[in-house]
């Protein structure tokens, strides 16, 4: 029940719905009182933050510091285990395999598979428990994307019970204990993963995928035109900043600090 209203809030939090829960109360105080100044102050004052949130340099601006935190790695490492977090996914079995994974999951995937290439005979790890309404589990659904990519059954072990990212670091401490190992997650994500399997006194290698910040040169257009790709950024950004945010208030981030990163 915790866990479903934790993410009932976040999702409240996020830009999108809460700015328009914002316009929703200046409207009603524009229709229904006496309170028009406060209710036009209310709607342009969440237009004008919806609109700078839908910018690329504004999104991305939010989202590169924690993407820039931990670089990519292509060297091999001295590791047996590669750790995938689960992300967003769905179960449709007549889709292709790759389908079923929404959002940050796939490139999580096919970095974790590239990472595997680079360390025979590295086991990977999938996380992540069912969705409330689905009874195939997020680590299924990622192993399977990874089979079909040719990584055989032998090479695969599940960890379909987590439901967040804390659990998924008590669940892999069962299987790699001390050793160190390949933590693949997005970039926005990799900081406070990295935080939450040092708290449970793992040695994870930061090993990011899913880079989204643009730094390449862009049109001017696209810099300059709001985007909902800009905004998903933005979301991410915060999303990660609330996530933070928690994760100080339940004391989860000083063994991480005190790590120094890796």
């Amino acid at each position: 029940m915790f866990f479903t209203l934790k993410k009932i809030a976040g999702g409240i939090l996020l830009p999108l719905p809460l700015l328009l829960l914002t316009m929703a109360v200046g409207i009603l105080l524009l229709w229904f009182t006496r309170w028009q100044k406060s209710g036009k102050i209310i709607i342009s004052a969440g237009w004008v933050i919806l609109f700078a949130l839908s910018l690329q340099p504004v999104a991305d601006g939010l989202l590169r510091p924690l993407e820039n935190r931990y670089p990519t790695r292509n060297q091999a490492a001295d590791v047996d285990y590669i750790v995938v977090l689960g992300g967003g996914y769905t179960w449709n079995p007549a889709w292709a395999p790759s389908s079923n994974l929404i959002g940050n999951s796939l490139p999580r995937i096919t970095e974790g598979v590239r990472q595997w290439r680079m360390h025979p005979g590295a086991k990977m790890i999938f996380t992540g428990g069912p969705a409330l309404s689905n009874p195939v589990s997020n680590a299924q659904v990622a192993a399977t994307v990874a089979a079909s990519l040719g990584v055989p059954q032998a090479d695969i072990i599940l960890l379909d019970r987590p439901r967040d990212t804390d659990d998924e670091a008590q669940e892999v401490k069962k299987i790699v204990g001390q050793r160190p190992f390949l933590l693949v997650t997005s970039a926005n994500h990799m900081p406070r993963a990295m935080a939450f399997f040092h708290h449970r006194g793992l040695s994870p290698l930061a090993t990011p995928a899913n880079q989204m910040a643009i730094d390449s040169p862009l049109n001017w257009w696209e810099k300059a035109l709001p985007s909902p790709l800009w905004l998903s950024h933005s979301e991410r950004a915060v999303y990660e900043g609330l996530g933070g945010l928690w994760q100080k208030i339940n004391g989860k981030q000083a063994a991480d600090n005190a790590a120094g990163g890796e």
